[in-house]
């Protein structure tokens, strides 16, 4: 029997896809690659994943696991090969169990990042994980990325708020490591083994997910500051102020914000333009009065230090859901300009201006009216660094052209200030070269002896991270 007559026995035939049904698992995101896989599997639980997967191990045939397609480092969809079956794991989308006195939520990893923000919401509770795309994106991509987002400087990436998981491994057997422990020290961490691993390892079927108490209030202000250097003093003189309240400090740049005001001009700008603006999150437990006093508070003790040159504090939820309008619709407005040479780069707070200033200057020598447009997680010191090609350039002959040049030097640049240069979009097929440049031989042979101790034959995802 064929592979794919055996899988429509496993699955049923409407969930084994083929011919123009599947051309959108066979594209990434930024619309950049189009791959092409042997088929697509939709399985609708656990047993028929671990089916599906002992199948593929029978007869040899590389998997490729897929949530919401929404990641940018071609991680989650097929080579050109033709050889290679998509997994997708978008059937598999219940909450499976609320804990609220254990503040633990398990689900399915096919559910969309937003429907465990509601799931937790309808019990009064919170799952602070956020990103832009938490429409689209599903908890299983999440896990396997180690997702980043908006609230990493309160809440931590997603393998803070992750408490176990269910993986079927690359044998096609079932880890039910799901219990809500926030203590367990019974061998090797697993859970974290798996977490970031990108579905090299095996597949994420399910995971217990850590909640939190609902703040009573949320304050949200807008800031304009002179310098790079300002945003760095800002963001210690909040934390000051603010403590653990403070979950969010988000940095956009003058160009970053001007594309926005090109390409939604309907969308409020109570600030005029400035070389920096940041967007600050305070989440309160004492109340709406309370939460007001600290940020004005805040904004009185930085322009006393000349911090900032204007300001808005949000008084409603519509004008908080405005200003991160504005921060969100930064990703839509870059794709508008065409293709760019994206970076998703960590650095310490302490050298992110210092980095700005060199890598700027470096890359105007090196391609005259390059465009950076510049924006990220200032709190946690991840910038999304794009290079954008210079005016009246053509994006898509500007980045074959010059890609791999600007990421060495950009990647460079990183690297010497003891950054990463991956902070939260993984690594995938898109970085792999990069990852080999700059990873030490020593966590390069551990990571390829993990890969062939739980992956031996290279079927689980090939040709991503390794």
């Amino acid at each position: 029997m064929t592979l794919l007559a055996r899988l429509r026995d496993l699955v049923g035939a409407d969930h084994v896809l083929e011919g123009d049904a599947i051309a959108g698992y066979e594209t990434d995101w930024r619309q950049r690659f189009r791959g092409r896989a042997l088929a697509v599997a939709r399985p609708g639980d656990t047993a028929e994943v671990a089916a599906v997967v002992r199948e593929c191990a029978a007869q040899g045939v590389p998997i490729v696991p897929q949530g919401g397609n929404t990641g940018l480092v071609l991680g989650g969809v097929p080579d050109a090969s033709g050889t290679q079956l998509v997994l997708s794991l978008a059937r598999m989308d219940r909450v499976r169990a609320l804990d609220p006195a254990n503040l633990t939520l398990t689900v399915e990893a096919g559910c969309r990042l937003r429907a465990v923000q509601l799931a937790a919401e309808d019990a009064g509770l919170l799952f602070p994980l956020s990103l832009a795309s938490e429409g689209s994106c599903t908890i299983g991509g999440n896990l396997a990325t180690n997702a980043g987002g908006t609230q990493v400087l309160r809440y931590g990436n997603a393998r803070e708020l992750c408490l176990g998981l269910e993986v079927v491994t690359a044998h096609g057997e079932v880890w039910n490591g799901l219990g809500g422990l926030r203590k367990d020290n019974t061998g090797y961490d697993l859970r974290d083994l798996y977490i970031g691993s990108e579905g090299t390892l095996g597949v994420i079927t399910a995971a217990t997910l850590k909640l939190h108490p609902q703040p009573r209030a949320r304050g949200t202000v807008l800031a304009a500051c002179a310098t790079l250097e300002d945003c760095v003093r800002l963001l210690a003189l909040a934390g000051r102020h603010l403590g653990p309240a403070l979950t969010g400090f988000e940095l956009m740049g003058r160009a970053a914000l001007a594309l926005v005001e090109h390409h939604f001009p309907n969308l409020p700008r109570p600030l005029p333009p400035a070389p920096w603006t940041v967007l600050l999150e305070q989440a309160d437990h004492d109340g709406e009065a309370h939460a007001r006093a600290q940020l004005e508070s805040l904004l009185a003790a930085a322009q006393a230090e000349a911090l900032v040159t204007d300001a808005a504090l949000a008084t409603t939820v519509a004008q908080s859901r405005a200003l991160w309008q504005l921060r969100e619709s930064i990703p839509l407005a870059e794709a508008a300009l065409g293709p760019n040479v994206k970076h998703d780069i960590a650095l310490p707070v302490s050298a992110i201006a210092r980095f700005v200033d060199a890598t700027g200057r470096a890359l105007q020598t090196a391609f005259p009216g390059v465009r950076v447009v510049n924006f990220g997680h200032l709190g946690d010191g991840n910038l999304h660094y794009n290079v954008q090609a210079p005016a009246g350039v053509d994006p898509g002959a500007f980045l074959l052209s010059h890609e791999a040049a600007i990421n060495r030097l950009v990647h460079d640049a990183v690297a010497a200030l003891g950054g990463s240069i991956s902070a939260e979009h993984g690594i995938g097929a898109l970085k792999r070269g990069e990852l080999a440049r700059y990873e030490g031989a020593v966590a390069l042979e551990l990571m390829h002896a993990i890969k062939r101790a739980l992956d031996p034959r290279g079927l689980m995802n090939p040709g991503r991270v390794l």
